[in-house]
């Protein structure tokens, strides 16, 4: 009971970032039909702003701050001079997907060109080896500072989502784009705005995994392709389910890991996908998206 305990909290903590992940996908996906391939390699790129920033003597707080404006930056430029463009020019969602997959290669290529291949040690003000006794349960203070940062940023997101005017935009723009734009809906705003908030919750989970998972240019590649994973299991049309997804995710693998072998825990992902698609291919809260002529 003990181990289950254990793996379990493991698992939640790891699931917290992937729904970050996986939330920056959806929040995408609803708003554009584009699968973003390049989610990771924004958010990589913004750590290593932070990087840069915390070794040169800046504190942890501005190193955040600075990522994340790196990485909404980097998501709303994107969009308005290179997606937005190739939409008037009637780009299909198959070209537009290519389009997330150039980005990617290109920040890859600007991170080893400036940083190296090489993998570095993030300055981390949170420590990975100090721990904590919570009944039966020990944790770390990053497990425990990671999954705060899971559930502030999923929170802050269903706040901005569901509480404000500009969420109640969001919504309209994700539902029917043409209708919001005949209701007077500054539709391109909304859609710059939504891959600048989905970049940003990226990046707190790529500043949050660095630690431990060592920081070069391909070190978000697993994690993004969990928060895929995630995102397909709860439905890429619910953001909801992407945090259900993610969670379920995380524990699986840690239990997987744990009670299995550990060679199994990374294919696991994809067995999801696989499993998901076959049984119900628009996920666990996700809905059948019907494209509205």
């Amino acid at each position: 009971m003990e181990k289950l305990l254990q793996y379990s909290f493991t698992g939640l903590s790891a699931g917290a970032l992937y729904a970050l992940v996986a939330l920056g996908i959806v929040l995408i996906y609803r708003s554009t039909r584009v699968l973003n391939f390049a989610h990771g390699d924004v958010a990589m790129l913004s750590t290593f702003a932070a990087f840069a920033l915390l070794s040169n003597g800046y504190g942890f707080p501005l190193a955040l701050a600075g990522s994340l404006v790196v990485g909404a930056a980097l998501g709303i430029s994107f969009y308005l001079s290179v997606l937005a463009r190739a939409q008037r020019e009637g780009a299909n969602l198959l070209g537009m997907v290519a389009l997330t997959l150039g980005l990617a290669l290109i920040l890859q290529g600007v991170a080893v060109y400036i940083w190296g291949a090489e993998p570095v040690s993030l300055p981390f003000p949170i420590s990975s080896t100090k721990t904590y006794r919570v009944g039966v349960v020990v944790v770390s203070q990053l497990a425990l500072a990671t999954m705060a940062a899971g559930i502030v940023g999923s929170l802050l997101l269903y706040l901005l989502v569901q509480k404000t005017r500009f969420g109640l935009a969001m919504r309209a723009t994700s539902e029917n784009l043409m209708a919001a734009q005949t209701l007077g809906i500054p539709t391109r705003l909304v859609l710059s705005v939504s891959w600048g908030v989905a970049s940003a919750l990226g990046v707190v989970a790529g500043i949050f995994l660095a630690p431990a998972l060592l920081l070069d240019p391909f070190f978000m590649l697993d994690p993004f392709l969990k928060g895929f994973a995630a995102a397909v299991l709860g439905g890429l049309n619910s953001l909801p389910g992407a945090v259900v997804g993610a969670l379920i995710l995380g524990v699986a693998e840690s239990l997987t890991g744990g009670y299995l072998t550990i060679q199994y825990k990374n294919t696991l992902a994809f067995i999801i996908i696989i499993v998901v698609l076959l049984v119900r291919p628009e996920g666990l809260l996700g809905k059948e998206f019907k494209e509205r002529v």
